[in-house]
């Protein structure tokens, strides 16, 4: 540890103690309480990993004083045994350097799923669907909720483009490197001469915002209530329900028709239009902040091919990472654990050789 770190371990190990008296002395109130505890547990594995590493080190000092024992005996033991610690400390000062990380602070929200069908025509819708219900599978398997905001379906099946809200705990911290071009390989239903296409799908993943997070003034929107058109049963196109809402100073347009009420579409329009303006902010912030660097699990741009979908092998390719998975049934079943745990661990050996340089 650096004397930069040791420095900010000491002030995060006074500042946790301090926020555990405050905390016992039962005297806040239940929104103070709440943020406290928060501040807490955000800084509680810090506390934790940095204690362990002591720990680790004063062991290997006797240990290492045991070395120098007359006693080949125990000299031997105590040989194994620091072997066994020095494996412990590694992993201990890994553990410690990643709670050290700047962390994202959009990660433990709910996030926003947007998979939209690029070239390849009807298969390429066929294939958006293919990705949303992958994305649904693996949100069960998470708990999380998945709400339906907007679809556009295809004639053939899939979707032109869909919209979901994806709520729980720590969504957009495992869906975040999903933004992007998905590509897939494999013979349409349609073929008759077996040949392989190549179509794809863009997804993108917004941290859902919070009213607190972005203001939007009435003044800044023209909002236009119209009759819905398209699928949906024929109850839906008898009334004005369908909304529009263009944020003037951005120009940023969200179209709401799904729900048969007028208030539902307009609320379930702003919500994403919040969620887009504070995607702009983020990206904006980080653009000022990151200057030149690259993760190596990508820039999130979505016009970068991410990943390809080889069905004739079974295969599925993540480009950023040159990791090939010969599970793609699985994985479109939702089993993307493997997956998503390798871009995380990418991105943190990548922000980790970043602190090192730094």
């Amino acid at each position: 540890m650096t004397t930069i770190s040791l420095e900010r371990i000491r002030q995060i190990e006074a500042r946790r103690d301090e926020l555990a008296a405050m905390m016992a002395t039962g005297d806040l109130s239940g929104e103070r309480f709440v943020a406290v505890s928060k501040e807490y547990a955000e800084l509680e594995p810090v506390a934790v990993a940095a204690a362990e590493v002591r720990r680790l080190r004063q062991e290997a000092e006797s240990l290492s004083f045991m070395t120098e024992d007359a006693d080949a005996e125990l000299r031997s033991m105590a040989e194994d045994e620091l072997r066994e610690n020095k494996a412990a400390l590694e992993q201990a000062d890994r553990r410690l350097a990643l709670a050290l990380l700047p962390r994202d602070a959009a990660d433990e929200r709910s996030a926003m799923l947007e998979v939209r069908a690029g070239t390849g025509g009807d298969e390429a819708a066929l294939f958006a669907g293919d990705l949303f219900r992958m994305y649904q599978r693996y949100a069960e398997t998470q708990g999380w909720r998945v709400e339906l905001i907007s679809a556009s379906e295809s004639e053939v099946g899939g979707f032109k483009e869909v919209v979901a809200s994806v709520t729980g705990q720590g969504v957009f911290a495992k869906l975040k490197f999903e933004s992007g071009v998905h590509r897939v390989q494999r013979v349409p239903v349609t073929e008759s001469g077996g040949r392989i296409h190549t179509s794809a799908a863009t997804v993108a993943v917004l941290p859902e915002a919070e009213e607190v997070d972005v203001q939007i003034d009435d003044k800044d929107l023209r909002i236009d209530i119209y009759r819905s058109s398209g699928p949906g049963g024929q109850s839906v196109n008898t009334t004005d329900s369908a909304v529009r809402i263009v944020h003037i100073p951005t120009g940023l347009t969200v179209i709401q028709q799904d729900e048969k009420s007028q208030h539902k579409n307009k609320a379930k329009a702003l919500k994403v239009l919040r969620t887009r303006l504070y995607e702009l902010e983020r990206e904006r912030l980080h653009a000022e902040r990151a200057g030149a660097r690259k993760s190596m699990v990508g820039s999130g741009d979505r016009s970068e091919r991410i990943r390809t979908y080889n069905f004739p092998q079974g295969r599925v390719t993540d480009h950023r990472i040159n990791l090939t998975l010969h599970r793609l049934p699985e994985i479109l079943a939702g089993e993307m654990g493997e997956l998503v745990g390798a871009l995380i661990a990418e991105d943190e050996a990548e922000r980790l050789a970043t602190l090192d340089a730094a």
